[in-house]
This record gives C-alpha cells, sequence and structure tokens, in this order.
C-alpha cells in the first residue's frame, strides 16, 4: 500500500513512511549536503538506527589483506567445503565501513547457513577510483587462495552488494567472467546498483529532492571518487556499458522506484538477459535508496533480505547441504 508524498509528488509504501518522516524531521538535507566526514559519521548513525540487528547465529573474525580489511561471518556449525558470499557495501565509494552493513551479513549468514565475507574497501576521496575496484579483486582471490588464514574450504563465491557495493559486485562478475581460467561464481546480487555514472537515464530527473539520496547526491558520489577527466563509459566504472560476455553467473537485480539509480539498474537487467543471462528482476514501488540498510524498520527492506538468502541458498552449489541453512 502506497501514498501520495506531497512533498516530492512521489508514492511511499506505508512501511517506509516512518523512516521519511525522520529524515524530513531532522532538516531534510541529502548526503551531498555534508561534508565527507559528516556523511560518513551520519551514515554510521542511521545504519545503527534503522537497520537490521546482529545474529548470534554467527561466529565473526576480521582480518587484514594488503592495505584493506575483511570481516568473516561463519555460521558456528561449519563443516567442510561451502559456498561464501563476498559481500561489498554501499555508500557511494565514499561512506560505509563494516559496521554499517554488520546486521545485514549477520542476516545473511544465518539466513543461508553459509559464511559471509564482507570487504572493508579503500575509500574515496582519500583512495579514488580504481582503489575499490582493486580491493575487491584482491578480496575475491584472497578468499580462494587463503584457506590457511580465514580457515574455509570455498567451492564458490557469490557476488552481493548495494548500490556501489552492486556496481563493484557487476564488475568483480564480469571481469571473472572474461578470465580465462575463472574463478568459481555461482550467483550475484545487485541492490539498487549504481552501473551508470554518466548519469543519463530518465530517473535522474523523477527523484532530485525529498530523499537522502537524490539525483545530486549520485553527482557528488561520483565526483569524489573518479579523477578529474575519467571516461564515465569505462566498463569498470559503467557497468551497463559493458560488452558482457558469456558465462555469466545467475543474477538477481532489485531497484527501488524513488530512487534516481531505478533506470539504469532495469537497463542493467535487460542488458544481462540479451547477452544470455539468467536474470530476476525486481522493481519496488514505494521504496527509496537505503532499503537494505533500514530494514530493521522497514517490513519490506527484511523481507527482500529473506528473498535474497533464498535466491543465494538456491543458485550455489552445496548451500542447501551446509549446516544451519534455512529450508
Amino acid at each position: 500500500m502506497t501514498s501520495h508524498d506531497p512533498f516530492t509528488g512521489r508514492p511511499v509504501a506505508a512501511d517506509a513512511a516512518g523512516v521519511l518522516e525522520g529524515f524530513r524531521a531532522s532538516g531534510s538535507r541529502s548526503f551531498h549536503t555534508y561534508t565527507v566526514n559528516e556523511v560518513r559519521e551520519m551514515y554510521e548513525r542511521s545504519c545503527a538506527a534503522n537497520g537490521l540487528t546482529g545474529d548470534s547465529l554467527s561466529a565473526v573474525s576480521d582480518f587484514a589483506v594488503d592495505n584493506f580489511g575483511v570481516r568473516v561471518y561463519a555460521p558456528q556449525v561449519l563443516r567442510g567445503p561451502t559456498p561464501v558470499v563476498l559481500f561489498l557495501h554501499g555508500g557511494g565509494w565514499v561512506m560505509g565501513s563494516l559496521s554499517t552493513h554488520d546486521g545485514l551479513c549477520r542476516r545473511l549468514a544465518a539466513l543461508t547457513g553459509l559464511p559471509v565475507v564482507a570487504v572493508d574497501y579503500r575509500l574515496a576521496p582519500e583512495h579514488p577510483y580504481p582503489a575499490a575496484i582493486e580491493d575487491s579483486r584482491a578480496a575475491l582471490r584472497w578468499l580462494f587462495s587463503a584457506r590457511e588464514v580465514h580457515g574455509l574450504e570455498v567451492t564458490n563465491a557469490v557476488l552481493v552488494g548495494d548500490s556501489a557495493g552492486g556496481q563493484l559486485a557487476a564488475v568483480l562478475a564480469i571481469e571473472n567472467a572474461e578470465n580465462l581460467d575463472p574463478l568459481p561464481v555461482s550467483a550475484q546480487v545487485l541492490i539498487y546498483p549504481m552501473v551508470d555514472l554518466t548519469m543519463s537515464s530518465p530517473s535522474y530527473g523523477r527523484v532530485t529532492r525529498g530523499f537522502p539520496l537524490v539525483a545530486d547526491t549520485i553527482a557528488w558520489f561520483a565526483e569524489t571518487y573518479l579523477p578529474e577527466g575519467t571516461d564515465r563509459t569505462l566498463p569498470d566504472v559503467s557497468p551497463v556499458f559493458a560488452e558482457l560476455p558469456a558465462g555469466l553467473p545467475p543474477a538477481y537485480i532489485i531497484t527501488v522506484d524513488n530512487d534516481p539509480l531505478a533506470d539504469e539498474g532495469a537497463n542493467f537487467a535487460a542488458a544481462m538477459a540479451r547477452a544470455g543471462t539468467e536474470v530476476r528482476y525486481q522493481h519496488l514501488i514505494g521504496y527509496a535508496h537505503g532499503l537494505l540498510t533500514s530494514a530493521g524498520r522497514i517490513n519490506r527492506g527484511e523481507q527482500t533480505v529473506d528473498e535474497i538468502a533464498g535466491f543465494i541458498r538456491n543458485r550455489a552449489p552445496e548451500a542447501s547441504s551446509c549446516v544451519n541453512a534455512n529450508p
């Protein structure tokens, strides 16, 4: 059920209204109106207040990899070979951390019965493009090569990311499929992914005010992340322009209507389908960007996490036999 928002003219779902009202009560300042340090602190507070709570079903260990960190969420009872979820957080390559998505990663580990490895990649502007991609790529290699460190016998990986993390997951999936000796990546989940930094799709004109993330926010993220003069049609900047290879893993792509990224996510899903990739595409009316980091207060967000976990269990080989996996 949705209602008409008089401030923006957009439909707003009933279970999302409370979070939006809180944003309006705090002054309706979108992310790009703050400094980098301010927006990072604000995002941490928002995710802590609105996100999913932690789950005790996962044992947590932190590791250093090259110049960044990873966090491994492992179900407490886990034996033998296992698929692993590689999670790449959102935040426009500027904000976000292991803590902003901690509850979501714990919930995915509990619901799938699989280890989840979250990547704390380096952020811009201190570390601009392509640092986030380099770290994500290194994390995927580490997952398969460092069994003696993390203790997991990894059979295959599922790539999951929201927003900028969705872009990173898409880039890894494409690069891996193009390799002569690809790693076993069995699925990808792209949650309102940021896959076209030319910002040319019509949804940028539909969502310009009244939400934490609007068109100007994406422009600020891109300008902060990309060195001046970067070609925004490069496939590792805007995967929607990539020549998609054969053999991409099955994809679950989720978009939300109150989001400047809505159309590019739909366009990328269509491009994947044209390339012969199995695609599940879901568009949610009345919801805004950040649905999953507000899933502690928005029922549809928590339901979507359940659906993502089901997709992972169904697409990752051996997942259904892992201890703790839900039926």
